[in-house]
Parts: C-alpha cells; structure tokens; sequence
C-alpha cells in the first residue's frame, strides 16, 4: 500500500508527459483517419479501398466523370465511395433510379449539405429541408405552369437577339472567335432579366456591375489544401470556415441581396400592369397564393404525359394545403440563385459542347434543322422520358 501511495506521490516530468499525450493522439488520429470508412462494407457496396483521412479522393484525379465511368465498370451498377469522411452511393441501374426518383421520392427529398453554403444558396430549394422544401417547390411548380414560361418568353427572345446579332458579325467577317464567350453572355443576360429583373447586355458592357459579380462567383474556388484540411476535419474545418471573415463571399452576396431586394421594393409600388413578367415576379406573385402540395405532383414528366398520348401511370390524388407562411425576401432570393448557378455555367458548357459536335458532323446540322421545325410537345415528353434514365448519386 505504501509502494502504491508513494507511486501517486510521484511527479510527472515534462518529457514523459509529452511522450504520453504524443501516443494519445497518434493513436486517436490513427483511429479518426479510417474510422468512418466501414460503413458501405456494412451495407455490402462494393467501393475502391479508401486512404486514411481523404477517402476516395484521389481516385477522381482524371475528373469526374470519367472517374465515374471507372467506378462503375470496375464495382458494378451499385457501388459506393469516400470523399473525406462522407460515404457516396452510386447508382446506375435504370430500375433503381426509377425507384429511388419516383416510388420512394419521398424518402429522398433533402440534398446533402456541407455546411459551407452561404446564405442566400442555403434558401433555395436545393439546401430547404422536409416540410419547408415541399411548400417552396410547390409555390416553383405553380410559377413554372406553361401558360406562365409563355410570358417569360419575349425576355429571353430579346437575349437571343442580342447572340444573334453578335454571331453574325462574326459569320459576316470569317474571323475565328470563341463560341463560350458568346454563349457565356448570352446566359448572362437571361439570367439578368429573367430571374434578377435587370436588362443587360453583357457582350457591350462587360464592366457592369451585375456581369462582374457573376464572374466572381463562379471564379472562387477553394484552394486544395484548405478543401483536404475541411473534408479530413469537417467538425472542426466547417464551422471554423463559416465564422471567419470572407469579403468576397460577403460582397457577393451583400450585392445580389440588395439587387433583388431593391427590385422587390420597386415592383411592390408598381402597378400590377407595369411590372416585368419574368421569374421573379411570377414567384413574388405565388408567394402568398400559392397552395402547399405532396411531392407526387411535382412529377413533372408524368404531367406531360398525361397531357399526350403517351401512356403514363395513374398519380395519386393530394388535397393540397395552404403554406405554413409565405415566402420570405430570403427565400425569393435563394430561388433567383437557382437561375444563377443554372444558367450561368451549366448552360454556357452544354451550348458550346453542343455547338461543337455540330460543326465538327455537318452530317448532323440539317438533320437537327429538320427536327427543329418539327418540334412539338410529343417530341418534348419523348426527349424527357429518355433522359429520365440518367446517372444520379446518393448521399449520405
């Protein structure tokens, strides 16, 4: 008993100390690095071995798609992988998707989240969760009725005009010039006009200020070490992230904020005629009449269906439901965003690798012309129906 009294009596030195806490956290970060990295194995998807901390990050060095392509012809249909501590479930079975998409929609309805969202992106109905996601998808449903996309119509026409004419100077004297550029503007300018009720001409007035902040938005990036440090430690990286001063991120979203605000306090002093019929003022106008319904009516291609002589399935009956409450000023600005990340990039890359197929199979050219003019809505539910069997990930 003395021998053990004297023991605790003892003191600590610093160097054993150090060497103590040192095994301690090279034991608990031993244990951290891999310790999330057994749950797809529990469920029985196949997935590349991880490495310890980043995951399955390095096995998307070639770019993803072409990574996701390996995936699958090397785990299956169903297979899964890591990035950080984040488990992905991949899905390439039509069935499957099918299910997931449509018989247990449902289930599915909340897109995953980092955590490092800015505000106005946080309120769009990519990132509103459960009940909340459902009222503004339906208030979007009710804005996005044909009869409605019809008014928008001259808006976007007047874009059009604005590429046609500079694609023709560019015909007219055969000079070689870039094509995403051009389609860079014109996305620009419909995304001005229709979801931020601004008219402009980027292609002329590169320095205004909307054409700028859209540069800058899609120009940050996050650089590669900070991005291993936040998917290797995202407790800790994330919030730390979120508190800390950014001026980009708070200019960009200080300027949209006060655009589309600014545009609200006008139009709500404007007469009903006066206003602009784009987006933003389809959805101030369903803010507070628009009725909340279930997810099986946002089936949008079923409705298309049913509106041809496709044969679609019977879709459940819903009563719908008043909102909880209206659409915030947050909210109305979260869904112009959605225009924004849409429209800007995403549409600018498919325009121009579009236009790149086309010029490189001529073969193609008088064929598209013909089917142009032939187009109709049996040709629109056809098109939506293919594409519905697409790629889709999961995650958790």
């Amino acid at each position: 008993m003395e021998v053990f009294l004297g023991f605790l009596k003892l003191e600590v030195n610093g160097p054993m100390l150090t060497v103590a806490l040192s095994v301690i956290l090279l034991a608990f970060l031993k244990w951290y690095s891999t310790s999330a990295f057994s749950r797809l194995e529990k469920l029985g998807i196949r997935h590349p071995e991880p490495s310890p901390f980043i995951g399955n990050l390095t096995f998307f060095h070639q770019g993803f798609w072409e990574s996701q392509m390996e995936l699958r012809k090397l785990y299956g249909p169903l297979c899964g992988y890591y990035l950080g501590r984040r488990m992905f479930i991949v899905i390439s079975e039509p069935d499957m998707i099918e299910q997931v998409l449509v018989e247990n929609f449902h289930n599915f309805t909340n897109r995953m989240v980092s955590g490092l969202e800015s505000k106005p992106v946080m309120d769009s109905i990519l990132f509103l969760r459960d009940r909340r996601w459902e009222e503004v998808r339906s208030v979007l449903t009710s804005a996005f009725s044909p009869e409605k996309l019809n008014k928008m119509m001259p808006l976007i026409s007047q874009a059009c005009d604005l590429l046609l004419a500079h694609l023709k100077r560019y015909a007219e004297s055969g000079d070689a010039f870039d094509i995403q550029r051009c389609y860079t503007c014109y996305t620009t300018d419909v995304v001005a006009s229709v979801a931020f009720g601004t008219q402009v001409d980027s292609r002329r007035a590169p320095e205004h200020p909307f054409v700028m902040h859209c540069r800058r938005f899609f120009a940050f990036s996050i650089p590669r070490p900070v991005l291993v440090l936040i998917l290797s430690f995202p407790s800790i990286m994330v919030p730390l992230a979120r508190i800390l001063p950014n001026k980009n991120r708070d200019e960009l979203n200080g300027f949209f904020n006060k655009l589309i605000r600014n545009v609200i306090a006008l139009r709500d002093q404007q007469a009903a005629e006066e206003r602009r019929r784009d987006f933003l003022q389809l959805i101030l106008d369903a803010r507070h009449s628009a009725t909340s319904v279930g997810v099986d009516s946002f089936d949008m291609v079923r409705q298309i269906f049913s509106s041809t002589d496709c044969a679609a399935g019977p879709s459940q009956p819903h009563q719908p439901g008043r909102l909880s409450k209206p659409l915030t000023v947050d909210e109305v600005v979260g869904q112009a965003f959605i225009f924004l990340i849409a429209g800007y990039e995403i549409i600018t890359n498919t325009l121009s690798f579009a236009t790149y197929l086309l010029a490189t199979n001529p073969d193609c050219q008088e064929k598209l012309l013909t089917e142009v003019d032939g187009f109709n809505e049996k040709y629109v539910s056809t098109v939506i129906h293919a594409k519905s069997a697409g790629h889709m990930i999961l995650c958790w």
